[in-house]
């Protein structure tokens, strides 16, 4: 089924329910590298219950127990369903955005809608950006997720080519300072408990196939560590203190790769690029920390 513009702006899901507690937050905070040391007291807030702290991008991952849902959303006479090849989508870009500092267990309603559908040309793909948006028991914001997906099979919709959000410029000067994170060798079957069960994380076989020596890190676990470092370099290990965390993904981190992530520093605004040495890859681009 291809993407109809611009009936794709009005698709929306289903409210649907989830919750969580403290097992998912903690198991979060394991996967992205946080409690390596036991005995390191600034992480350990993270995965103990006494006095349990919450990654902010830990959002990304929590909302995976969705069950039930609403009505369905209406929508406008004459509508035509879009879907794209999921076989052939890239995650582009995430952001994280806290309307207020997530709490260690809850339960909330969650609805995601297209917000823009972008037309790079047949056989140049299309981008596709989707928002959803978690509120309270009492229809309070809580969270706003949004990200793109590059969708390579499905350019030559009629769609604009132009107008799509423009990446974050981080400043053309040196790195104000960088943080180092050494991944584990089993980094992305941890993370994978976290509910992406994309056998490309675990299974050698289906690596190779998709073109890889081994199978690679998930991106949303590389982009936790990436907020890793501003708590760690910037804010003393307070999530409370983060409004929100964007990024663009680039290239693929392998487990036992060791991260590094630059930060740049400009009163609320904290800019970071990542980067593996050992191979010269940028892995993180365009990311962006405002602090509330």
């Amino acid at each position: 089924m291809p993407i109809y513009y611009p009936d794709i702006l009005d698709q929306k899901t289903a409210p649907r329910t989830f919750s969580y507690g403290d097992k998912d937050v903690m198991l979060y905070a394991l996967g992205v590298g946080m409690g390596a040391d036991p005995m390191n007291t600034q992480e350990l807030p993270f995965v103990y219950e006494k006095g349990l702290k919450v990654i902010p991008t830990a959002a990304t991952v929590l909302a995976t127990g969705l069950r039930g849902s609403g009505p369905a959303p209406e929508m406008p006479a004459g509508h035509r369903p879009s879907q794209i090849n999921f076989l052939m989508v890239v995650h582009g870009e995430q952001k994280v955005e806290l309307h207020k500092p997530l709490s260690s267990s809850g339960t909330y309603t969650a609805q995601g809608r297209t917000v823009g559908a972008y037309d790079k040309g047949e056989g140049k793909g299309a981008v596709i950006i989707n928002e959803t948006v978690w509120t309270d028991d009492k229809g309070e914001k809580v969270a706003t997720l949004t990200g793109s997906t590059f969708a390579r099979g499905d350019g030559g919709f009629g769609g604009p080519s132009e107008g799509a959000p423009e990446p974050h410029a981080v400043p053309t000067r040196a790195p104000d300072l960088s943080v180092d994170f050494t991944t584990r060798e089993d980094q992305a079957l941890l993370y994978r408990l976290n509910g992406d069960r994309n056998p490309l994380h675990s299974d050698p076989d289906v690596a190779a196939k998709a073109g890889f020596p081994r199978p690679i890190l998930h991106g949303l676990c590389t982009y936790g560590i990436t907020c890793r470092a501003v708590l760690q370099a910037i804010t003393d290990f307070d999530p409370d203190q983060i409004y929100s965390h964007q990024a663009r993904f680039s290239a693929p981190v392998f487990p036992g790769d060791t991260i590094t992530v630059d930060l740049w520093k400009d009163g609320k605004n904290i800019s970071f690029e990542a980067r593996v040495k050992a191979r010269n890859a940028t892995v993180i681009k365009n990311g962006l920390t405002v602090l509330r």
